[in-house]
């Protein structure tokens, strides 16, 4: 059985990194909520509209994406597309599409605001477009605060107040951990900016880890100790794994969850009527009250056989009406100017919580700090966050002591740069 199951990951991997046939398009894509299923809608209408190109698209869990994609494209494989957040990082691997689409000018109107953010620095390619913004936030179980008489932090609540109040609704109803935040050094990267962190040193390289920094990865530490966050999401994968906590807060384990604006969806879907919940915008440190902005990009990757093909995919998928439809359907905040200025969103959704959290996570959007917002085009962001998990996760199961993590996560960071010869 285990020799089956390893040919059988071993074909499906070789599937998804095999060039396209001649009028083929693959695309690789993931899902945090409702997305997938609005996607395969959409391609079945492409592939009407462009009976010559036939797309096929991946769905795949979000650590193929995180840590199988990027080993693919290093061997000059992948798909012909693909749905990524790592897109600063990755940037060397993705097709300029200038030349191939229809209306440049198009593109640079209405998503070069982030273009810098997924194309080599210095270049003025049309890497691809985001498929929605986002801003990290926290949720809380409004029904547990208030079956344990504990009034809900304001809206300039900080984190300890935040890890207070959470605590007294964990005893009172007995919760397993009164808070969580995904295994992410993008989440964990809101908090320290917010206690005065900032990873980029004057050379615009990475800089050692700061009093801010230190600070809330200090306060995390004693947390996760005292049972306040959940160290299950940390302790339970190893390296710079990702995992959300998504499932714990919505099977009402939680009193507050540290994730951001794509889990909308996912939890108007699977919370339903079981209990009140609310966005809460990010708690404030020292510095800040400011949460990360961030997203998804569909990028076109240069390893293709069918650049020409891509282009017409891409370009049909970064249309305005598709990319306000999107929007509306998947309850995400879009990255096309064109939509946006032009407002009048509908989304899709009869679950008032959601619509209060979407308008919550705008509101939230002009608190972001300026150090935040040059985060997703920096070329090192990546670099720092998945040094900050690994180190962070070790500490949390005993296997570091925290001060040895920080002159490890020091060293990661240095010797990544190092290596990069930059």
């Amino acid at each position: 059985m285990k020799t089956k199951s390893l040919l059988a990951g071993a074909a499906l991997a070789l599937l998804m990194s095999t060039a396209a046939h001649a009028g083929d398009v693959r695309i690789m894509w993931y899902s945090d909520g409702v997305e997938g299923d609005v996607m395969k809608d959409l391609v079945g209408r492409f592939m009407k509209e462009n009976p010559g190109i036939n797309v096929i698209l991946d769905n795949v869990a979000y650590s193929v994406i995180k840590d199988q994609l990027p080993v693919q494209l290093e061997a000059g494989n992948g798909p012909d597309i693909a749905r990524v957040t790592a897109i600063k990082d990755l940037s060397k691997h993705w097709l300029d599409l200038r030349p191939l689409v229809k209306d440049a000018k198009y593109w640079d109107d209405n998503f070069g605001a982030q273009a810098d953010w997924m194309r080599p620095d210095g270049s003025k390619q049309i890497s691809g477009f985001m498929t929605q913004i986002t801003l990290t936030g926290g949720f809380a179980n409004k029904t547990l605060f208030d079956q344990a008489g504990v009034p809900m932090p304001g809206p300039k609540a900080t984190w300890e107040e935040w890890a207070a109040a959470s605590k007294k609704v964990k005893d009172s109803q007995k919760l397993p951990f009164a808070m969580a935040i995904d295994r992410s050094g993008h989440r964990l990267t809101a908090p320290l900016l917010s206690y005065g962190a900032n990873y980029v040193g004057p050379d615009g390289k990475p800089a050692p880890l700061d009093k801010g920094a230190k600070d809330f990865l200090t306060k995390f530490v004693g947390w996760v100790g005292e049972g306040s966050f959940a160290k299950d999401v940390w302790v339970s994968a190893g390296g710079s794994t990702y995992r959300a906590a998504a499932e714990d807060f919505i099977n009402g384990q939680l009193a507050f969850y540290y994730s951001g604006s794509w889990q909308v969806a996912n939890l108007a879907t699977k919370i339903g009527n079981s209990f009140d919940w609310v966005a809460t915008g990010s708690p404030c440190g020292p510095a800040a009250c400011t949460g990360m902005p961030g997203g998804a990009a569909l990028v076109a990757v240069k390893y293709t056989k069918n650049p020409k093909d891509v282009a017409a995919v891409m370009d049909w998928f970064a249309q305005e009406k598709i990319v306000k439809e999107f929007s509306e359907r998947t309850l995400f905040l879009p990255g096309h100017k064109g939509v946006v200025d032009k407002g009048g969103l509908d989304f899709k959704t009869d679950n008032a919580f959601a619509k209060a959290a979407l308008t919550k996570y705008v509101e939230a959007s002009k608190t972001t700090s300026d150090t935040a917002l040059k985060l997703p085009g920096w070329r090192w962001s990546d670099t720092v966050y998945a040094a900050i998990v690994t180190r962070v996760g070790q500490t949390l199961a005993g296997e570091l002591k925290l001060d040895d993590a920080f002159t490890r996560i020091d060293a990661d960071i240095a010797q990544k740069v190092k290596d990069s010869g930059l």
